[in-house]
C-alpha cells in the first residue's frame, strides 16, 4: 500500500487518479502536527511512503516562516524517521526554490544550494531532515506545477482572461512548466522501483523546453484560444514580498539514468489541462 500525505493539493490529487493509494488529509494528518505524521505512518504500515503535502503560499512564507517550515520541513522530517525506523521508502517533494535562481545553466541535483526567501528556505530545511532521517529516500525537486483544479498559473490565466484581453506577464524567470499529473506518474514509478531496492536520492523533475511566465501565457491563451495580448514585463515591474528566482530550470538527467523518465512536454500536458478544463461541468 502507497501511503500519501496530502488529499486536495495538485499532485495528491494526480495521485489518487493514478492509483490505489490511501491519501490522508488534514483531518487525519495535520503537517503542523509532526508527531500525528509520524504515528499516521505506524497506524497504516505502508509499503511507501509519498508526501504530497506542503505549505505552498510562497508570499505568505515571508510573514508565516514558523509555519512553513512546521510544514515544511518539521513533519516531512518526522516522517522519514517514521520511515527509517520501519524500512519503508519515503519519497518528498521539493522545490527549484532551493537554489539561488541565478544563472541560466540548468540546476543539478548536487548543486550548491542558496534559496532566497522563506518558503525555500523552510523546503531546503525539509530535504535536510529527510536526508538525516537515515532512512531510504528520494527526493524530487520540481518547478511551475500546474494541472486542471486549484490555484496555479494555468487556471489563474485562464480566469484573468475571462475579463481581460490584454495582461503584463513576467518574462525574464525562466522554467520548465511541469503537469502535476506527469509528476504523480513519476512518483509511482519511482516508488516502484525503491520498494524494488533502488536506492534513492535526490533527483528533478520538470517540464520542456523551457520557457518564460509570459512565453507559457502565450501558449496557454493559444491553446484554449482566448484573445488575450500578453506584453512581457521584468520581474522588476512585478514585486512580490518573496522574491522569486530568474532561473528555475532543472537538469533532469539523473532521473533518467537512474529511474528511465524522461522529462515530459509540457504543451502536451497543458492540452491535457485545457481538455479537462473544457470538460468540467
Amino acid at each position: 500500500m502507497i501511503l500519501v500525505f496530502g488529499q486536495t493539493g495538485q499532485v495528491a490529487r494526480a495521485l489518487q487518479e493514478q492509483a490505489p493509494v490511501t491519501a490522508l488529509g488534514r483531518d487525519q494528518a495535520d503537517l503542523r502536527d509532526p508527531d500525528a505524521c509520524a504515528r499516521a505512518i505506524a497506524d497504516h504500515a505502508p509499503a511507501v511512503v509519498i508526501n504530497a503535502a506542503a505549505y505552498t503560499a510562497v508570499d505568505r512564507a515571508e510573514d508565516d516562516a514558523a509555519t512553513a517550515l512546521q510544514v515544511n520541513a518539521t513533519a516531512p522530517a518526522a516522517m522519514a524517521r517514521a520511515c527509517a525506523a520501519r524500512g519503508i521508502p519515503f519519497l518528498h517533494i521539493s522545490t527549484d526554490y532551493v537554489f539561488s535562481g541565478q544563472g541560466t545553466a540548468r540546476w543539478r541535483p548536487d548543486d550548491p544550494t542558496n534559496p532566497q526567501n522563506a518558503y525555500g528556505r523552510s523546503k531546503l530545511a525539509g530535504e535536510d531532515g529527510v536526508r538525516a532521517a537515515g532512512g531510504r529516500f528520494a527526493i524530487l525537486r520540481t518547478s511551475w506545477v500546474f494541472s486542471a483544479q486549484g490555484a496555479n498559473f494555468v487556471t489563474t490565466m485562464l480566469r484573468l482572461s475571462q475579463t481581460r484581453d490584454a495582461l503584463n506577464v513576467v518574462d525574464d524567470q525562466i522554467g520548465g512548466p511541469t503537469p502535476a499529473a506527469d509528476i504523480a506518474a513519476t512518483l509511482l514509478v519511482m516508488a516502484q522501483a525503491m520498494r524494488d531496492g533502488a536506492a534513492g536520492g535526490i533527483y528533478h523533475y520538470a517540464g520542456a523546453p523551457d520557457t518564460s511566465w509570459a512565453g507559457f501565457a502565450r501558449e496557454i491563451f493559444a491553446q484554449a484560444g482566448r484573445a488575450v495580448t500578453v506584453t512581457g514585463i521584468p520581474t522588476s515591474a512585478y514585486p512580490t514580498p518573496a522574491a522569486r528566482p530568474l532561473n528555475s530550470r532543472l537538469n533532469c538527467d539523473t532521473l533518467h539514468v537512474d529511474f528511465g523518465v524522461k522529462p515530459c512536454d509540457w504543451h502536451k500536458g497543458l492540452a491535457a489541462v485545457l481538455a479537462a478544463e473544457k470538460d468540467r461541468p
